[in-house]
């Protein structure tokens, strides 16, 4: 495993080895990754990039939410980007910059303290602008691909790009585009609106989000995918699962497409429960779940 220290290649980021994942994960579980990098800012990230083998494994990571990383850790580099790639502007009449680190709920404040309407949704999506565009995130109705009118990208060699919606291909909960490269920010198109009117929606949403999800409990958003026509919850529930455990994992009694960590889950308990959810599913409703949150990492 080869990685650049920060003395000898000129970087200012933090550079960290066997760093616990849990600590950066929203459901609190998660091995050690053997080299964890927190950048200073874009033009940092692509220098520490350019020192790294083509074959080193790339992960993610924003706010750690909607992943599951495995007890046993990650072989590879863990870039960190919440609250490093924090760049956040108006630049046009109805147009904003979000730089990948940026809480998805920053943004739609921004937006509406901005006058500008169409954001608002990303108040309840519990992660970053970067992560809401690998995964065309959405809540209340609203995906985030649909007020996006460009994004930055950077690729293994720390080249950074400019590309159109029209690169990739977007649906429900899935983005496919050019591979290997990453988002690092994104440009969005919204709307002029009233303030005031945007944040009592945003108040709305919040009231909406607390009153219905598990958030006082460590998780990870949404467990699977809602299939065509049909709820995940709902099948969840229908098939008598809410509050069924597995070790410190449980299925949420407020909302059964949330899995919360009670204390003292691992990310075995938590996998095996995404599993045995699935399965009973499948043999109760004849509909078999996907899971919507990325699992990383080597088991214990």
């Amino acid at each position: 495993m080869m990685a650049a220290s920060r003395n000898d290649s000129g970087l200012h980021g933090a550079l960290k080895r066997h760093e616990p994942l849990s600590q950066h994960t929203s459901w609190r579980v998660g091995g050690p990754a053997d080299c964890f990098y927190e950048p200073a800012g874009v033009q940092d990230l692509s220098a520490f990039l350019k020192t790294l083998p083509e074959s080193e494994p790339l992960y993610w990571i924003g706010l750690g939410s909607n992943l599951l990383v495995r007890d046993g850790g990650v072989r590879g580099t863990v870039i960190m980007l919440s609250g490093k790639l924090n760049g956040l502007e108006r630049t046009g009449d109805n147009t904003l910059r979000a730089e990948a680190g940026v809480a998805s709920a920053k943004l739609a404040r921004f937006s509406v303290q901005q006058g500008l309407r169409g954001a608002e949704f990303l108040a309840g999506v519990p992660g970053t602008v970067g992560g809401a565009l690998a995964m065309n995130a959405g809540a209340f109705g609203g995906e985030t691909w649909n007020v996006v009118t460009a994004v930055e990208t950077m690729d293994h060699t720390g080249r950074m790009r400019t590309r159109l919606p029209s690169d990739y291909q977007i649906g429900y909960r899935s983005v496919q585009g050019p591979a290997d490269e990453w988002f690092i920010a994104g440009h969005f198109g919204l709307t002029s609106g009233n303030e005031t009117e945007g944040q009592a929606l945003i108040k709305t949403l919040l009231a909406r989000r607390g009153a219905s999800q598990p958030t006082q409990w460590p998780n990870a958003g949404s467990v699977f995918r809602n299939p065509p026509g049909d709820y995940s919850a709902r099948l969840i529930e229908r098939t008598g699962l809410k509050g069924f455990c597995i070790g410190g994992a449980c299925v949420s009694e407020l909302h059964a497409n949330f899995i919360i960590n009670t204390g003292n889950a691992t990310a075995a308990d938590i996998e095996t429960l995404i599993e045995v959810v699935r399965d009973k599913v499948y043999a109760a409703q004849g509909i078999r779940l996907e899971a919507e949150v990325r699992i990383i990492g080597d088991k214990a």
